[in-house]
């Protein structure tokens, strides 16, 4: 049986074919150069990582006396983290990164995330600020801030939601007034800041959105600001942690209420101008998310292929069970249609970076809210499963199965729901062509293996309705469906590249797949 590194390899060296891709860009980075990458970020996250998850759960986040403490662990894992280099792995080679491909980022993300999701949280938000930053900064700024956050020394958040603005930004009310010398103070309040404080790193660069004063109404009037939690002369900024939320999961990561009282901050990029400016963020999280999704479904998968494989009943181990193989089985499955799905949409993102690619750039457009959905609502589903092949142990914290469900639970919520995901695809992807290259897609999935034509052609048929009036009803289950096909064409695809995956495909097409013709036809009949 394949391992999720064997798999990783096997996606990005044969399946998106990152060798061919970095050596049209001109940089090459050979087959056994990325094994090399993938077999070290499994060698850690297993070794330095993954065993104290659970510690890490139980001891959470905590505030005192105006310090946010995080598990006391996280401070050596943490200076390994950075010492091994793993944060700067896709920074620009500018300003001190690898440059390594965002693809390849993806791929040590997912081991890292199953080995603790709440650790490496922080780690992805980084690297989200400085896909920004490197977008949008000006030189002086990029100069002043990207070393530190690719080296690690610095980390970022992004700070968007407030309490009465969640997912509707338009009503965002902090604000920002001009201090006379060229740059703003930050009045207001942010809740729910993954990693917004915490006692790991020198300092902590908030990406934040404010309001000018005579900004237009609505997400046109939002700019965007940065403001470090320390000054250049270490003096303390007026940002501070107002408290931490007591979570379902994800315990050791601190989710930050952010109070910003006369905090100082430059303006990034142009005056309300700041939500576009903050999407290259958001879509890097929303792909991060997705793989969060993926290493939590692959976490469950492992800890219940353990467990069934030597808890016996009856007189022999429950794997053997035809039930308990049904469920192990579709862990198996979506877990590598996810992961084959997340490294395409981080492949779209390297070559429409690296090569200019529209066509690329379209895909990953249309691709982000399809597996930031699929893969975060698998992942969940695989947890459950997990629970359930545990039975009564499962159920009970020391198995490790129940924290996977917990945390895992985040996911379809944070970075833009899954339904407001389903609301995206149908109400901006499809219309820019009418569905023209979701068609090209259903019909390249078909191409691995014609047994997906049905379900191509049941959700191909969904798109007229979703352009017409059925779109918002319709767009969950559409959405569903939509990532059911496609995660056939990738699982029929590592069949072809790999026959150890052949079982895992024709259980996928056989058993799975029927739920893209219930999710169109639902979606035809909202």
């Amino acid at each position: 049986m394949t391992s999720a590194a064997d798999d990783l390899i096997l996606g990005l060296t044969r399946i998106v074919d990152l060798p061919g891709l970095t050596a049209a860009a001109g940089a090459p980075l050979e087959a056994a150069d990325i094994e090399a990458v993938i077999r070290e970020a499994e060698r850690f996250a297993a070794e330095a990582i993954a065993p104290g998850w659970q510690e890490a759960d139980r001891h959470g986040t905590r505030l005192e006396n105006g310090v946010v403490r995080v598990p006391p662990h996280y401070g050596p894992l943490y200076g390994q983290w950075i010492e091994s280099g793993w944060q700067s792995l896709a920074a620009p080679v500018a300003h001190g990164g690898q440059g390594l491909p965002h693809a390849l980022w993806s791929a040590v993300q997912e081991l890292c995330s199953a080995a603790d999701m709440a650790f490496t949280l922080g780690p992805m938000l980084t690297a989200g600020a400085v896909e920004l930053l490197a977008h949008h900064a000006t030189p002086d700024q990029a100069a002043r801030w990207l070393p530190e956050l690719a080296a690690g020394r610095w980390t970022g958040t992004m700070c968007l939601t407030e309490p009465q603005a969640g997912s509707d930004l338009s009503t965002v009310r902090t604000r920002a007034e001009p201090d006379g010398n060229g740059g703003y103070r930050l009045f207001g309040q942010k809740v729910f800041i993954t990693w917004g404080d915490h006692d790991l790193a020198e300092n902590i660069l908030h990406l934040v959105l404010a309001r000018l004063p005579g900004a237009p109404e609505g997400s046109r009037g939002i700019s965007l600001f940065a403001a470090p939690k320390t000054m250049p002369d270490g003096s303390r900024n007026g940002v501070a942690c107002g408290g931490v939320e007591h979570k379902m999961g994800i315990h050791a990561s601190p989710t930050c209420i952010m109070l910003f009282d006369g905090a100082e901050a430059e303006l990034i990029g142009e005056a309300n101008r700041g939500l576009p400016a903050m999407f290259a963020m958001m879509n890097a999280a929303r792909l991060g998310v997705a793989v969060q999704g993926v290493g939590q479904g692959a976490r469950a998968l492992a800890l219940a292929e353990a467990y069934a494989a030597g808890r016996e009943q009856g007189g022999r181990v429950i794997a053997t069970f035809p039930d308990v193989a049904r469920m192990l089985a579709e862990m198996r499955s979506v877990t590598l249609a996810g992961r084959l799905l997340a490294l395409e949409a981080a492949a779209c993102l390297d070559r429409a970076a690296l090569l200019g690619d529209a066509d690329a750039d379209a895909r990953l457009a249309l691709l982000t809210p399809i597996v930031k959905s699929w893969c975060t609502d698998r992942g969940v589903a695989n947890a459950s499963l997990g629970v359930q092949v545990h039975g009564g142990m499962g159920f009970c914290e020391d198995a490790g199965a129940a924290q996977v469900l917990r945390d895992s639970r985040i996911a379809p919520i944070y970075e833009g729901t899954n339904g407001i995901q389903a609301l995206d695809l149908v109400g901006r992807k499809l219309p820019r062509d009418g569905g023209a290259l979701l068609r090209v897609l259903l019909a390249e999935a078909v191409a691995a293996a014609p047994a997906i034509g049905p379900a191509a052609a049941a959700v191909e048929q969904a798109i007229p309705h979703m352009l017409g009036t059925g779109g918002p009803g319709g767009a969950a289950p559409f959405l569903d469906a939509c990532g059911w096909v496609l995660g056939a064409g990738m699982v029929a695809r590592a069949a072809a590249a790999d026959p150890a995956h052949a079982s895992t495909s024709d259980f996928y097409i056989r058993r799975l797949l029927p739920r893209a013709l219930a999710g169109a036809e639902d979606a035809r009949a909202a």
